[in-house]
């Protein structure tokens, strides 16, 4: 049995792990690769092994970086199964034929400047018709329910806590000839005790685990604090007369921001400000969160009972047409922009940092991860000059980074993830999903509390199980 790290290796993005068993190949996740741009179309457009040879993807959650290039990889050719849970499957259904809408707006806009340049066209990675035969092959797994994944191998899911539908997965392997084996993937974990979802679970122990780092050696603020900070930051914009403009992941993410608004409208803390959320993937995907309810903790439903719904109040708008989000520009009085992408790759958002990063009295909110490279770390990292569709903008607006909202796991909470686990059964820990400076904070701290054989693999890189 071998296990190969093809995505998520020293970085956030692209998650996909390669498992070979009694002759046959799973891929755990099959995400989108984010970073440089010409690195990124190149990845993300050429797989290092053949779609056609993969047996079946298990999937853990519905993260453009953990299932945007499924797509992708039925039209170049796999046609085995795609399990997910049934919240993962209603996300998948609206994320990645947003993705190719995305993709096809952006090609166009690029082409358009290409040609003034005498540049070759480029073409997405995929477009809205290869999305539905992808969608086709979806088989949807409830928590906790065992489920054959090929002839050998069985998997039960179990709650990350990071979105909606995200889970870790245990897998049971009878491999020819040898004893049972079994190998864990955390997928993202979320944080203990943040609002809406349930905390993560223990998947039971197993004798491998490949583990996310993403915020390894780092400690986030108690998610108490974000609401205060969250109103402080609207009280200071709008005594400014700024626009608050907030990248934000259309799926988790938005929803986090719109309960905490909300709870602050009910509160009457929060200010007379209009708040837009533009972004029409935001609307279906709240819609979505309100079909699940099996998936909230005890909190929400308890606010549930007096408040039919957590993620709506009166000043609350979702901008769907991009003929009504162009107008957000020319309005001039204080405002919360709420737009994909989280990372400010592609998207309303990048539209929307274009028109405003200049302006001295705006906000930049940053309420999630940036991998390197992207937009939003130039942002985070406070570059004087920024480059946006391809014109140098000179980043005068405030700031804030807030990694109270953040659905990963910090450092700690990662140890605490982690302590059920039976340390004289567990041989094998694999980190993934960290930049390597993360990646190795976390695997100091694993040493330190007694964990043995950690690994962090580079891209490409086998492993004998």
């Amino acid at each position: 049995m071998e296990l190969q790290f093809i995505g998520a290796a020293r970085t956030v993005t692209g998650s996909m792990h390669l498992l070979h068993v009694n002759g046959k190949q799973i891929l755990l996740d099959c995400g989108m690769f984010q970073g440089r741009r010409a690195e990124t179309y190149e990845r993300n457009k050429n797989f290092p092994f053949d779609p056609t040879t993969i047996d079946a993807v298990v999937l853990s959650h519905a993260h453009i970086d953990h299932a945007g290039n499924l797509p992708n990889l039925v039209k170049n050719g796999f046609a085995g199964k795609i399990f997910c849970t049934p919240a993962t499957a209603d996300l998948c259904r609206i994320m990645l034929m947003d993705s190719a809408h995305i993709q096809e707006k952006d090609v166009e806009f690029v082409n358009k400047r290409r040609a003034k340049k005498r540049l070759l066209p480029i073409e997405p990675l995929y477009n809205t018709e290869d999305v539905q035969p992808m969608l086709d092959l979806l088989v949807e797994i409830p928590y906790r329910t065992d489920f054959e994944v090929l002839n050998g191998v069985s998997g039960k899911y179990f709650d990350a806590g990071h979105i909606l539908g995200s889970a870790s997965v245990h897998l049971t392997i009878e491999e020819k000839g040898k004893k049972t084996f079994h190998l864990g993937f955390t997928g993202d974990v979320g944080r203990p005790n943040l609002p809406i979802l349930r905390d993560p679970e223990f998947m039971g122990n197993v004798s491998a685990l490949i583990c996310e780092s993403t915020y390894g050696g780092k400690l986030h603020a108690p998610p108490e604090e974000s609401s205060k900070k969250l109103l402080e930051v609207v009280k200071r914009t709008m005594d400014r007369g700024g626009k608050i403009i907030v990248p934000s992941f259309s799926v988790g993410r938005t929803q986090d921001l719109v309960y905490q608004l909300n709870n602050l409208k009910n509160e009457g803390l929060l200010p007379d400000i209009p708040v837009y959320v533009d972004s029409p993937l935001s609307m279906k995907a709240t819609e979505i969160f309100r079909k699940h309810p099996e998936c909230f903790d005890e909190e929400t439903n308890k606010i549930l009972k007096s408040d039919d719904d957590v993620f709506g109040f009166e000043r609350l708008h979702f901008i769907r047409e991009a003929e009504e989000s162009k107008t957000l520009n020319d309005k001039r009085e204080p405002c919360m922009i709420i737009a994909a992408s989280g990372m400010c790759e592609a998207g309303r958002i990048v539209h929307h940092l274009n028109n405003n990063i200049e302006n001295p009295n705006n906000t930049v909110l940053i309420v999630g991860y940036q991998a390197e490279h992207t937009l939003g770390k130039k942002i985070v990292d406070r570059n004087p000059e920024i480059s946006i569709f391809g014109e140098v903008k000179k980043l005068n607006c405030e700031v804030v980074v807030m990694n109270s909202f953040s659905a990963h796991a910090d450092n700690n909470e990662l140890l605490g993830y982690m302590a059920p686990f039976d340390k004289s059964m567990l041989k094998n820990i694999f980190l993934v999903h960290g930049d390597l400076e993360r990646a190795e904070r976390f695997a100091a701290s694993l040493t330190e509390n007694k964990f043995k054989q950690i690994d962090i693999p580079e891209r490409m890189q086998k492993f004998e199980l």
